[in-house]
């Protein structure tokens, strides 16, 4: 028995609707966006990857690394996509199904400090700690999926998502969020999600049981690095969800107007989507987003200001523009 959250404004209940655009506003936005990956492009910091644009008809130049995506690429990777995600957790019932206006929620990660409620240090995190947030977070009702909440920084820092795995894993029967660094780790955060798995469902494939997905994020503007772009083909290779996620800046890393952010910040995501697709037609993906409006005063990213609800708000439309599961950050 999976897991299904309520719906945003089914019409049954009256529920509370936000339309921040119309279809042709949608449009527009898509349209804009298809001229950013065609004539501006993509920098891809990956040799695989770049062979993987090449061979699929898009124009890459071998010296600057800039992928340009025609339309076709970007259409026919949209059309693989599936509309509904189901984010697997180790007690079955716990499976959450991501998909079209339906609406969950997850914590916020991945905290670097905390306080301490025993000494009232402020200190680093460390694997403990995740440890108890898991088992916390595995009680809140509302919560459907947990995201990585803090870092085992009392581990080596090459291993610790490897730590911070098994301290989730061991201590939520939900689905897990990871953010790795490179494909190594991430192939072996599959592999242990995959004993998991045998562990709970011994008659069932794996792939019917992931027990883990993965988050990355391109970086503003316009830039799929190395590591971003490992954990995206890792991710398609084992048909594992991956949360293509952009952080996008208004007045930062991206136009000051919202308008140009949200093209910046589709462009970034679809480009991910394309690569995802290039590996594995078909695989489970999610079109993410904490972008958000630049604090100019302070240097900060304004997380819980009006411009992130704003931003929010279109994410989840083009998201449902182009059928696909959404994820985007809260303040």
């Amino acid at each position: 028995m999976r897991r299904r959250d309520k719906f945003a404004g089914y019409t049954t209940s009256g529920g509370f609707r936000l339309h921040p655009f119309t279809e042709e506003e949608l449009d527009h936005i898509h349209r804009a966006t298809l001229e950013v990956l065609e004539h501006t492009g993509i920098f891809v910091a990956h040799d695989e990857a770049l062979d993987l644009f090449d061979k699929a008809g898009a124009k890459v130049d071998p010296k600057t690394k800039v992928v340009r995506i025609p339309p076709f690429l970007v259409k026919d990777a949209l059309s693989s996509c599936p509309e509904t995600v189901i984010m697997h957790g180790r007690d079955a019932n716990q499976d959450a199904v991501i998909e079209g206006n339906r609406v969950a929620f997850t914590n916020f990660g991945e905290a670097l400090n905390i306080y301490d409620i025993d000494t009232g240090e402020h200190r680093e995190t460390c694997k403990q700690d995740l440890a108890d947030l898991a088992r916390v977070i595995d009680t809140i009702k509302v919560i459907s999926v947990v995201e990585q909440p803090a870092g085992s920084h009392d581990m080596p820092q090459t291993i610790g998502h490897l730590h911070d795995y098994e301290a989730l894993v061991n201590n939520t029967s939900k689905h897990i969020v990871m953010m790795p660094h490179n494909m190594e780790i991430a192939q072996k955060l599959v592999d242990m999600s995959e004993i998991v798995a045998k562990a709970h469902f011994p008659d069932d494939p794996v792939e019917d049981h992931r027990i883990m997905s993965f988050l990355i994020c391109p970086v503003s503007p316009l830039r799929l690095l190395d590591n971003t772009c490992d954990v995206i083909i890792v991710a398609a290779r084992n048909n594992c969800v991956c949360n293509v996620l952009s952080m996008a800046m208004a007045g930062g890393s991206s136009s000051v107007h919202l308008a140009g952010t949200l093209v910046t910040h589709n462009a970034e995501v679809l480009s991910g989507i394309v690569l995802n697709q290039l590996v594995r037609r078909g695989a489970p993906v999610i079109y993410g987003s904490s972008t958000t409006a630049f604090d100019l005063r302070t240097g900060a990213a304004a997380v819980g200001s009006p411009e992130l609800g704003m931003i929010g708000a279109a994410v989840a439309a083009m998201a449902q523009y182009y059928n696909l599961p959404s994820w985007t950050a809260g303040g």
